[in-house]
């Protein structure tokens, strides 16, 4: 079963995981990130991302130059791959395609542990994605464990590129910070990214 067959409620039942709504884990005080020109140069092109609307062009528009900004600004020690294969269980159904994955490793030529951040795209509806993002968590927490670089925290997101919401798994506990956080202001949205790759 891939990742995007799961429910909330089988998250729930099959991983024994307690889900917390509404719980903001990421600090008021975080440090705002300045986009680079690179960045905005290519964000020219957000209103051609919008109109088109598929979640292809929103991904290729969007999402993976703002996930590649924060692998900038952490001196490439992250690495970011998208449509990346990520077979951890299939027999408890952690398999599939992960849209965006980053790892606190500088390689790019093998996704290596540990995985710190998982983001889903999607092209509107946020809550649609919630569960497949759940899963891919479950899934990065096993490949660290196996990889004997288990994290206390792994961050997840989902988004339509212009709409940012906010996961965190912590043992059998995930938080979801109900708040969408907008691409505007960008400095702040960098700001929470970045601080979420370092953090894990």
């Amino acid at each position: 079963m891939p990742y995007s067959s799961f429910t909330v409620s089988q998250i729930k039942e099959d991983f024994g995981i307690t889900i917390r709504e509404d719980f903001c884990f990421v600090p008021k005080d975080i440090p705002l990130v300045a986009p680079s020109v690179k960045l905005l140069a290519v964000l020219e092109d957000l209103p051609w991302a919008i109109a088109v609307g598929t979640e292809k062009a929103r991904s290729e528009v969007i999402i993976n130059p703002v996930l590649l900004e924060v692998r900038r600004q952490l001196a490439k020690q992250v690495s970011v791959f998208s449509g990346e294969e990520m077979n951890v269980d299939a027999a408890s159904g952690l398999n599939g395609v992960c849209d965006f994955v980053i790892s606190r490793s500088p390689e790019q030529l093998v996704l290596e542990a540990p995985i710190i951040v998982l983001v889903e795209a999607k092209k509107a509806d946020l809550k649609i994605g919630l569960p497949q993002c759940m899963a891919e968590m479950l899934a990065a927490q096993r490949f660290n464990q196996n990889k004997g670089k288990a994290l206390d925290r792994i961050f997840g997101v989902v988004t339509s590129g212009t709409q940012w919401r906010l996961m965190q798994l912590e043992g059998q506990i995930i938080d979801v910070d109900l708040q969408d956080y907008g691409l505007d202001p960008l400095d702040r949205l960098l700001g929470m990214l970045v601080w979420m790759a370092a953090t894990a």
